[in-house]
């Protein structure tokens, strides 16, 4: 008793001690990932602010090149006008002056022509003005970004004067164009490593995307649904570039932190899972050397009841032929018989058994009837079915016997050999019930399973072998099953046998 009772004590000790260890580490890895998480959040704000900034920078060079733009304007309206006034001065200091003008202009390309066309005059310009003279073609399609200042001098004649943006200002375009084109790049390509999706003022659109998996990246349902998670984690920082209109950067954790969130279950997943294997092939083999055991100890004892019985029953057919009508010695005979059907039912065990149809009702009958001559005659004993109903089931008939008395005797125990057996045979499709009442001191139900392990008894003296011999019998050879049906403290308790038909 005090086995099992520890037993029970240490399983919950073990599981306490599991379910700390379990909640530790889940808590101390939680605590982890919190930092983790803080760390990267810091990094992310970090990130979205150097966007802004390097957003408002980019929409302030833009600024500077608008305004770099319109002073290049009022320059070449300058050198327009300077034109015009070289063909209506007559005063030579006038005129200096008006040619200093035009010959400062040393960055912005200017061609001049008549109405026609032709080109009288080029400043700044890179072309072979021999072979080029007539405005047209590329040439006149560089000079057209914007439209032509037209100069008018005596006799209502004209000339135009085509520019287009100076060399610097073309470049420092280019930069700027680099720049804006770098920027959705180092979005993309961000120091936070987390993923990001830029959309158009829809946010619906995605034009570029980073740290997502290429191969989902074409799967417009799959970005949506991106899109969507972002959304719900981070509000998404809202951009306004110069040129490009309202842009917005979706991002969401990293994929690293969302492992690492996810990691300590899976970690415990696999570790129940070792253990749960660990379990099994340990209680395997736990059950294997227990069985082995078993199959010892009962055929040794089978080998050591053989010599002495073989001798008893050389006495009892000696001594048959003088006292065979007596009746103590009818009796004493049957016993020889019962401990030789004990001694071949020890041999079985461990064997394959030999299962043949037997009529169990007779067979409880017969059990029962070998139990009531050797018990207290305060036991009785009632069977629901009558002794010549026939049951047919695939039956061992020495070791099903066995089950009975085992059965039979634990219930008189219980009753402290007074009180009721109650038999009741159900046969239903395919299987066979036998249930066996007893009016007895019941069973606690944590105990309903435990009193079936091999060495639980709650008696002063016994092994603790009856119910696990009996449990081993009917699911191991027969393929059957045994457990407690119900049981209550001081009513009694009744046993179910499932058999196969």
């Amino acid at each position: 008793m005090n086995i099992y009772s520890k037993k029970k004590r240490w399983k919950w000790i073990l599981f306490g001690t599991a379910v700390v260890i379990i909640t530790g580490s889940l808590w101390y890895t939680n605590i982890l990932v919190r930092e983790i998480a803080q760390d990267e959040r810091r990094n992310i704000r970090i990130w979205a602010d150097a966007i802004h900034h390097k957003a408002d920078l980019v929409n302030y060079t833009d600024s500077f090149f608008v305004r770099l733009e319109n002073e290049e304007r009022k320059r070449m309206e300058l050198l327009a006008e300077a034109y015009k006034s070289i063909a209506l001065e007559t005063t030579s200091d006038a005129l200096n002056f008006y040619l200093k003008m035009i010959r400062s202009n040393t960055n912005i390309p200017v061609i001049l022509t008549d109405g026609s066309g032709n080109i009288t005059n080029a400043v700044n310009v890179d072309f072979d003005k021999d072979t080029m003279r007539v405005l047209r073609g590329k040439l006149l399609e560089e000079f057209t970004t914007y439209p032509p200042i037209q100069v008018k001098y005596l006799m209502n004649r004209s000339i135009f004067l085509y520019y287009k943006d100076s060399r610097l200002f073309t470049e420092l375009r280019n930069v700027l164009d680099d720049l804006i084109d770098s920027f959705f790049q180092e979005v993309v390509l961000n120091s936070a490593s987390v993923p990001v999706i830029i959309t158009d003022s829809t946010r619906r659109r995605v034009l570029e995307h980073g740290m997502i998996d290429p191969r989902k990246a074409g799967d417009s349902t799959y970005m949506m649904h991106i899109l969507s998670r972002m959304e719900s984690q981070n509000e998404p920082i809202e951009i306004e570039l110069a040129g490009q209109g309202k842009r917005f950067i979706f991002y969401k954790d990293s994929d690293m932190l969302t492992r690492m969130i996810y990691f300590p279950y899976f970690q415990l997943a696999v570790i129940g899972i070792f253990l749960l294997i660990s379990y099994i092939l340990f209680s395997s083999a736990r059950k294997s050397e227990q069985n082995q055991v078993w199959v010892g100890l009962a055929k040794e004892t089978a080998h050591q009841l053989g010599t002495p019985l073989s001798s008893i029953l050389a006495w009892i057919e000696l001594l048959g032929s003088e006292h065979a009508g007596n009746e103590a010695f009818q009796e004493l005979a049957k016993d020889v018989e019962r401990l030789q059907k004990i001694t071949d039912r020890f041999s079985k065990i461990g064997s394959e058994p030999k299962l043949k149809p037997e009529n169990i009702v007779r067979v409880v009958y017969d059990g029962v009837a070998y139990i009531r001559t050797r018990s207290s005659e305060r036991v009785e004993y009632h069977i629901n079915v009558p002794p010549d109903a026939r049951i047919m089931v695939p039956l061992n008939l020495h070791l099903f016997e066995w089950v009975i008395e085992n059965l039979c005797k634990n219930a008189i125990d219980a009753m402290g050999n007074y009180g009721l057996i109650d038999i009741h045979l159900i046969e239903e499709s395919g299987q066979v019930i036998i249930d066996f009442s007893d009016t007895g001191k019941g069973i606690p139900k944590s105990l309903f399973k435990t009193i079936f392990n091999p060495g639980y008894t709650s008696k002063k003296r016994g092994w603790g072998l009856g119910l696990s011999l009996a449990d081993r019998i009917i699911r191991n050879y027969h393929n059957g099953r045994i457990f407690v049906k119900s049981s209550v403290l001081g009513k009694g308790t009744t046993f179910r046998i499932i058999l196969r038909k």
